[in-house]
């Protein structure tokens, strides 16, 4: 089992920056992503922004040029840089780990709320 722990969130202005983290207990083997998710009241969990053993990232289309996703493989650690955000990005924000390419194990984070308002 790998438990995943992030870093709290928090309550941001319109246009400012929070930088979420979160750490996994062990990695897995093979190539794998680490990413976030986020899911809205109402609304379905959507992928934000994930990066892969090898480096590739992928971004939801909302938060391409706001948003950078990074991981440090010596810490088992990945990170979420928001930078201008907006109202419409205020959600729980949850942490993934999953095995890429290939049927595998998928850990899922406890999610951190992040809140945009005046």
């Amino acid at each position: 089992q790998v438990q995943l722990v992030e870093s709290e969130g928090g309550l941001v202005q319109p246009g400012g920056s929070l930088r979420l983290s979160c750490a996994a207990s062990r990695t897995i083997n093979g190539v794998n992503a680490m990413g976030w998710y986020r899911q809205a009241p109402g609304n379905e969990r959507e992928l934000v922004a994930t990066i892969a053993t090898g480096g590739y990232t992928n971004y939801a289309n909302s938060v391409k040029g706001r948003f950078t996703v990074s991981r440090d493989d010596a810490k088992n650690t990945v990170y979420l840089q928001m930078n201008n955000l907006k109202p419409e990005d205020a959600a729980v924000y949850f942490c993934d780990l999953r095995a890429l390419g290939r049927p595998g194990p998928n850990y899922w984070g406890q999610g951190t709320q992040v809140t945009v308002s005046s």
